[in-house]
Protein backbone atom coordinates (compact mmCIF):
# COMPACT_ATOMS: atom_id res chain seq x y z
CA UNK A 1 0.00 0.00 0.00
CA UNK A 2 2.84 2.38 0.86
CA UNK A 3 4.48 1.72 -2.52
CA UNK A 4 1.19 2.33 -4.34
CA UNK A 5 0.66 5.61 -2.48
CA UNK A 6 4.22 6.67 -3.27
CA UNK A 7 3.71 5.94 -6.98
CA UNK A 8 0.40 7.80 -7.01
CA UNK A 9 1.91 10.88 -5.36
CA UNK A 10 4.90 10.63 -7.71
CA UNK A 11 2.54 10.77 -10.70
CA UNK A 12 0.93 13.92 -9.28
CA UNK A 13 4.32 15.61 -8.80
CA UNK A 14 5.49 14.59 -12.30
CA UNK A 15 2.31 16.03 -13.86
CA UNK A 16 2.72 19.22 -11.82
CA UNK A 17 6.28 19.49 -13.12
CA UNK A 18 5.14 19.14 -16.75
CA UNK A 19 2.32 21.65 -16.20
CA UNK A 20 4.56 24.26 -14.57
CA UNK A 21 7.24 23.86 -17.24
CA UNK A 22 4.53 24.20 -19.89
CA UNK A 23 3.63 27.77 -18.92
CA UNK A 24 7.16 29.10 -19.52
CA UNK A 25 6.59 29.52 -23.28
CA UNK A 26 3.47 31.70 -23.19
CA UNK A 27 4.72 33.72 -20.20
CA UNK A 28 8.02 34.35 -21.97
CA UNK A 29 6.16 35.19 -25.20
CA UNK A 30 4.22 37.95 -23.39
CA UNK A 31 7.51 39.54 -22.33
CA UNK A 32 9.02 39.17 -25.81
CA UNK A 33 6.03 40.84 -27.43
CA UNK A 34 6.32 43.69 -24.90
CA UNK A 35 9.87 44.42 -26.08
CA UNK A 36 12.08 42.11 -24.03
CA UNK A 37 14.96 40.39 -25.79
CA UNK A 38 15.31 36.60 -25.43
CA UNK A 39 18.53 37.17 -23.49
CA UNK A 40 16.75 39.39 -20.97
CA UNK A 41 13.97 36.83 -20.48
CA UNK A 42 16.43 33.99 -19.89
CA UNK A 43 18.77 36.13 -17.79
CA UNK A 44 15.94 37.30 -15.54
CA UNK A 45 14.51 33.80 -15.17
CA UNK A 46 17.82 32.04 -14.49
CA UNK A 47 19.30 34.79 -12.32
CA UNK A 48 16.27 35.07 -10.04
CA UNK A 49 15.92 31.28 -9.84
CA UNK A 50 19.59 31.04 -8.79
CA UNK A 51 18.97 33.51 -5.96
CA UNK A 52 15.87 31.63 -4.79
CA UNK A 53 17.52 28.18 -4.88
CA UNK A 54 20.95 29.10 -3.49
CA UNK A 55 19.91 29.13 0.17
CA UNK A 56 18.10 25.75 0.31
CA UNK A 57 20.93 24.18 -1.72
CA UNK A 58 23.53 25.53 0.72
CA UNK A 59 21.47 24.16 3.63
CA UNK A 60 21.42 20.71 2.02
CA UNK A 61 25.21 20.74 1.60
CA UNK A 62 26.04 21.73 5.19
CA UNK A 63 28.80 19.53 6.55
CA UNK A 64 29.56 17.97 3.18
CA UNK A 65 31.01 20.79 1.10
CA UNK A 66 33.89 18.56 0.00
CA UNK A 67 31.43 16.77 -2.33
CA UNK A 68 31.23 19.89 -4.47
CA UNK A 69 34.72 19.30 -5.86
CA UNK A 70 33.46 16.33 -7.85
CA UNK A 71 30.48 18.22 -9.24
CA UNK A 72 31.81 21.66 -10.17
CA UNK A 73 32.54 20.79 -13.81
CA UNK A 74 29.19 19.02 -14.14
CA UNK A 75 27.24 21.98 -12.74
CA UNK A 76 29.18 24.40 -14.95
CA UNK A 77 28.37 22.45 -18.13
CA UNK A 78 24.80 21.80 -16.98
CA UNK A 79 24.20 25.49 -16.32
CA UNK A 80 25.90 26.84 -19.43
CA UNK A 81 24.43 24.42 -21.99
CA UNK A 82 21.35 22.73 -20.53
CA UNK A 83 19.96 25.80 -18.77
CA UNK A 84 21.33 29.05 -20.23
CA UNK A 85 21.84 28.22 -23.91
CA UNK A 86 18.90 25.80 -24.11
CA UNK A 87 16.50 28.41 -22.76
CA UNK A 88 18.06 31.19 -24.83
CA UNK A 89 17.62 29.18 -28.05
CA UNK A 90 14.09 28.16 -27.06
CA UNK A 91 12.93 31.72 -26.37
CA UNK A 92 14.52 32.89 -29.63
CA UNK A 93 12.36 30.26 -31.35
CA UNK A 94 9.31 31.41 -29.35
CA UNK A 95 9.92 34.97 -30.57
CA UNK A 96 9.33 33.73 -34.15
CA UNK A 97 6.67 31.02 -33.75
CA UNK A 98 4.00 29.61 -31.45
CA UNK A 99 5.41 28.39 -28.08
CA UNK A 100 3.94 24.87 -28.52
CA UNK A 101 5.53 24.58 -31.98
CA UNK A 102 8.90 25.70 -30.59
CA UNK A 103 8.52 23.12 -27.81
CA UNK A 104 7.71 20.39 -30.34
CA UNK A 105 10.95 21.21 -32.15
CA UNK A 106 12.87 21.03 -28.88
CA UNK A 107 11.41 17.59 -28.20
CA UNK A 108 13.34 16.28 -31.20
CA UNK A 109 16.29 16.00 -28.78
CA UNK A 110 15.80 12.26 -28.12
CA UNK A 111 15.86 11.62 -31.87
CA UNK A 112 19.07 13.64 -32.23
CA UNK A 113 20.61 11.58 -29.45
CA UNK A 114 19.65 8.33 -31.18
CA UNK A 115 21.46 9.46 -34.33
CA UNK A 116 24.49 10.57 -32.32
CA UNK A 117 24.73 7.22 -30.53
CA UNK A 118 24.34 5.34 -33.83
CA UNK A 119 27.09 7.44 -35.45
CA UNK A 120 29.53 7.04 -32.56
CA UNK A 121 29.06 3.32 -31.91
CA UNK A 122 28.26 2.11 -35.46
CA UNK A 123 25.64 -0.06 -33.73
CA UNK A 124 22.22 -0.12 -35.38
CA UNK A 125 19.36 0.95 -33.10
CA UNK A 126 16.41 -1.35 -32.45
CA UNK A 127 13.56 -1.56 -34.95
CA UNK A 128 11.17 0.32 -32.66
CA UNK A 129 13.74 3.11 -32.27
CA UNK A 130 14.06 3.46 -36.05
CA UNK A 131 10.27 3.50 -36.47
CA UNK A 132 10.01 6.12 -33.71
CA UNK A 133 12.61 8.29 -35.43
CA UNK A 134 10.78 8.13 -38.77
CA UNK A 135 7.47 8.91 -37.03
CA UNK A 136 8.97 11.93 -35.28
CA UNK A 137 10.50 13.22 -38.54
CA UNK A 138 7.08 12.98 -40.21
CA UNK A 139 5.63 14.85 -37.26
CA UNK A 140 8.24 17.58 -37.71
CA UNK A 141 7.14 18.08 -41.34
CA UNK A 142 3.54 18.51 -40.17
CA UNK A 143 4.48 20.79 -37.27
CA UNK A 144 6.29 23.09 -39.68
CA UNK A 145 3.30 22.77 -42.04
CA UNK A 146 5.69 22.36 -44.98
CA UNK A 147 2.91 21.04 -47.23
CA UNK A 148 0.95 24.31 -47.18
CA UNK A 149 1.64 27.77 -48.52
CA UNK A 150 2.15 29.07 -44.98
CA UNK A 151 5.50 30.83 -44.52
CA UNK A 152 7.92 28.94 -42.32
CA UNK A 153 10.44 31.10 -40.49
CA UNK A 154 13.74 29.25 -41.15
CA UNK A 155 15.56 31.21 -38.46
CA UNK A 156 12.94 30.22 -35.89
CA UNK A 157 13.32 26.58 -36.95
CA UNK A 158 17.10 26.80 -36.51
CA UNK A 159 16.66 28.25 -33.02
CA UNK A 160 14.29 25.41 -32.14
CA UNK A 161 16.70 22.77 -33.44
CA UNK A 162 19.55 24.43 -31.52
CA UNK A 163 17.45 24.12 -28.36
CA UNK A 164 16.93 20.43 -29.17
CA UNK A 165 20.70 19.93 -29.48
CA UNK A 166 21.21 21.54 -26.06
CA UNK A 167 18.51 19.32 -24.61
CA UNK A 168 20.28 16.29 -26.09
CA UNK A 169 23.47 17.41 -24.33
CA UNK A 170 21.43 17.64 -21.13
CA UNK A 171 20.46 13.97 -21.49
CA UNK A 172 24.13 13.04 -21.77
CA UNK A 173 25.14 15.17 -18.78
CA UNK A 174 22.27 13.76 -16.71
CA UNK A 175 23.46 10.24 -17.43
CA UNK A 176 26.79 11.16 -15.79
CA UNK A 177 25.32 13.05 -12.83
CA UNK A 178 23.70 10.21 -10.91
CA UNK A 179 25.07 10.08 -7.35
CA UNK A 180 27.47 13.02 -7.79
CA UNK A 181 25.37 15.58 -5.90
CA UNK A 182 21.76 15.82 -4.65
CA UNK A 183 19.49 16.76 -7.59
CA UNK A 184 18.39 20.06 -6.00
CA UNK A 185 22.03 21.07 -5.48
CA UNK A 186 22.87 20.18 -9.09
CA UNK A 187 19.98 22.32 -10.35
CA UNK A 188 20.86 25.24 -8.05
CA UNK A 189 24.52 25.09 -9.09
CA UNK A 190 23.42 24.90 -12.70
CA UNK A 191 21.26 28.01 -12.24
CA UNK A 192 24.25 29.91 -10.83
CA UNK A 193 26.44 28.70 -13.71
CA UNK A 194 23.71 29.58 -16.20
CA UNK A 195 23.34 33.10 -14.76
CA UNK A 196 27.11 33.64 -15.00
CA UNK A 197 27.07 32.39 -18.60
CA UNK A 198 24.31 34.83 -19.55
CA UNK A 199 26.17 37.67 -17.80
CA UNK A 200 29.44 36.85 -19.60
CA UNK A 201 27.77 36.67 -23.02
CA UNK A 202 26.06 40.00 -22.31
CA UNK A 203 29.30 41.69 -21.23
CA UNK A 204 31.18 40.67 -24.38
CA UNK A 205 28.27 41.81 -26.54
CA UNK A 206 27.17 38.41 -27.85
CA UNK A 207 23.84 38.48 -26.02
CA UNK A 208 21.77 41.68 -26.32
CA UNK A 209 19.80 42.53 -23.21
CA UNK A 210 16.78 44.76 -23.39
CA UNK A 211 13.60 45.04 -21.35
CA UNK A 212 10.58 47.26 -20.89
CA UNK A 213 8.93 47.81 -17.54
CA UNK A 214 5.36 48.59 -18.43
CA UNK A 215 2.43 46.29 -19.08
CA UNK A 216 2.22 43.05 -21.08
CA UNK A 217 -0.68 41.34 -22.87
CA UNK A 218 -1.75 38.39 -20.74
CA UNK A 219 -4.97 36.44 -20.10
CA UNK A 220 -6.93 38.61 -22.52
CA UNK A 221 -5.97 41.83 -20.73
CA UNK A 222 -2.95 43.68 -19.44
CA UNK A 223 -0.66 42.89 -16.52
CA UNK A 224 2.56 44.24 -15.03
CA UNK A 225 5.81 42.84 -16.44
CA UNK A 226 6.47 41.50 -12.93
CA UNK A 227 3.69 38.90 -13.30
CA UNK A 228 5.17 36.86 -16.21
CA UNK A 229 8.73 37.25 -14.92
CA UNK A 230 7.72 35.97 -11.49
CA UNK A 231 5.76 33.18 -13.16
CA UNK A 232 8.63 31.87 -15.30
CA UNK A 233 10.99 32.13 -12.31
CA UNK A 234 9.05 30.87 -9.30
CA UNK A 235 6.56 28.57 -11.06
CA UNK A 236 8.18 27.49 -14.34
CA UNK A 237 11.72 27.17 -12.92
CA UNK A 238 11.92 26.74 -9.12
CA UNK A 239 8.67 24.79 -8.62
CA UNK A 240 8.95 22.94 -11.93
CA UNK A 241 12.43 21.59 -11.20
CA UNK A 242 11.51 20.77 -7.59
CA UNK A 243 8.33 18.91 -8.59
CA UNK A 244 10.31 17.09 -11.27
CA UNK A 245 12.92 15.91 -8.78
CA UNK A 246 10.30 14.59 -6.34
CA UNK A 247 8.30 12.93 -9.10
CA UNK A 248 11.36 11.23 -10.57
CA UNK A 249 12.46 9.95 -7.16
CA UNK A 250 9.04 8.37 -6.56
CA UNK A 251 8.32 7.08 -10.07
CA UNK A 252 11.78 6.34 -11.36
CA UNK A 253 13.36 8.20 -14.25
CA UNK A 254 11.85 6.03 -16.99
CA UNK A 255 8.21 6.45 -15.95
CA UNK A 256 8.72 10.12 -15.09
CA UNK A 257 10.17 10.76 -18.56
CA UNK A 258 6.99 9.42 -20.16
CA UNK A 259 4.89 11.74 -18.00
CA UNK A 260 7.12 14.72 -18.93
CA UNK A 261 5.92 14.43 -22.54
CA UNK A 262 2.59 15.90 -21.42
CA UNK A 263 4.39 19.24 -21.24
CA UNK A 264 3.57 19.77 -24.93
CA UNK A 265 -0.15 19.46 -24.16
CA UNK A 266 0.10 21.77 -21.16
CA UNK A 267 1.97 24.31 -23.30
CA UNK A 268 -0.81 24.25 -25.91
CA UNK A 269 -3.48 24.86 -23.28
CA UNK A 270 -1.43 27.56 -21.51
CA UNK A 271 -0.72 29.37 -24.80
CA UNK A 272 -4.42 29.31 -25.68
CA UNK A 273 -5.52 30.66 -22.28
CA UNK A 274 -2.73 33.16 -21.65
CA UNK A 275 -1.94 34.67 -25.05
CA UNK A 276 -4.55 33.24 -27.45
CA UNK A 277 -1.88 31.45 -29.49
CA UNK A 278 -2.86 27.97 -30.69
CA UNK A 279 -1.22 25.83 -33.40
CA UNK A 280 -3.34 24.77 -36.39
CA UNK A 281 -4.97 21.31 -36.72
CA UNK A 282 -2.13 19.95 -38.90
CA UNK A 283 0.42 21.07 -36.32
CA UNK A 284 -1.56 19.32 -33.58
CA UNK A 285 -1.30 16.09 -35.58
CA UNK A 286 2.41 16.69 -36.12
CA UNK A 287 2.97 17.27 -32.43
CA UNK A 288 1.16 14.02 -31.63
CA UNK A 289 3.44 12.17 -34.07
CA UNK A 290 6.58 13.69 -32.50
CA UNK A 291 5.42 12.61 -29.04
CA UNK A 292 4.49 9.16 -30.38
CA UNK A 293 7.92 8.81 -31.97
CA UNK A 294 9.71 9.72 -28.76
CA UNK A 295 7.53 7.26 -26.82
CA UNK A 296 8.44 4.49 -29.27
CA UNK A 297 12.14 5.25 -28.74
CA UNK A 298 11.67 5.18 -24.97
CA UNK A 299 9.73 1.89 -25.20
CA UNK A 300 12.69 0.38 -27.05
CA UNK A 301 14.87 1.46 -24.15
CA UNK A 302 12.59 -0.24 -21.64
CA UNK A 303 12.80 -3.46 -23.68
CA UNK A 304 16.62 -3.39 -23.78
CA UNK A 305 18.36 -6.09 -21.70
CA UNK A 306 20.22 -4.74 -18.69
CA UNK A 307 23.33 -6.73 -19.63
CA UNK A 308 23.62 -5.37 -23.17
CA UNK A 309 27.18 -5.29 -24.47
CA UNK A 310 28.74 -2.05 -25.62
CA UNK A 311 31.50 -1.66 -28.21
CA UNK A 312 34.87 -0.63 -26.75
CA UNK A 313 34.70 2.64 -28.67
CA UNK A 314 31.52 3.76 -26.92
CA UNK A 315 31.80 7.09 -25.09
CA UNK A 316 31.42 7.16 -21.34
CA UNK A 317 28.66 9.77 -21.39
CA UNK A 318 25.81 7.28 -21.85
CA UNK A 319 24.91 4.15 -19.86
CA UNK A 320 25.86 0.82 -21.43
CA UNK A 321 22.34 -0.38 -22.21
CA UNK A 322 21.54 2.93 -23.87
CA UNK A 323 24.44 2.80 -26.30
CA UNK A 324 23.94 -0.84 -27.12
CA UNK A 325 20.40 -0.21 -28.33
CA UNK A 326 20.84 3.33 -29.62
CA UNK A 327 18.24 4.47 -27.08
CA UNK A 328 18.24 7.23 -24.51
CA UNK A 329 18.84 7.93 -20.84
CA UNK A 330 15.37 8.74 -19.52
CA UNK A 331 15.26 12.04 -17.64
CA UNK A 332 13.08 15.12 -17.56
CA UNK A 333 13.74 18.20 -19.73
CA UNK A 334 15.44 21.33 -18.40
CA UNK A 335 13.67 24.21 -20.05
Amino acid sequence: MLSANRSASGLVFALLSAATFGISGPLGKSLLEAGWTPGAVVGGRVGLAALVMALPAAWMMRGQWSRLRGGVALMAAYGAIAIALCQFFYFNAVARMSPPVALMLEYLAPIILVGWAWLRTRHRPGTLTILGTVTAMLGLVLVLDLMSAQHVDPVGVLWGVAAAVCLAVYFVLSAKSDGVLPPLVTVAGGMVSGALTIALLAVVGLLPLGATFGTVALLGGEASWVVPLAGITLVAAVLAYTFGIIGTQRLGSKVASFVSLTEVLFSVVASWIMIGDVPGPVQFVGGALIVAGVIMVRMDELRAPASAVVPDSAPEALPAADLATGSLPAVNRPA
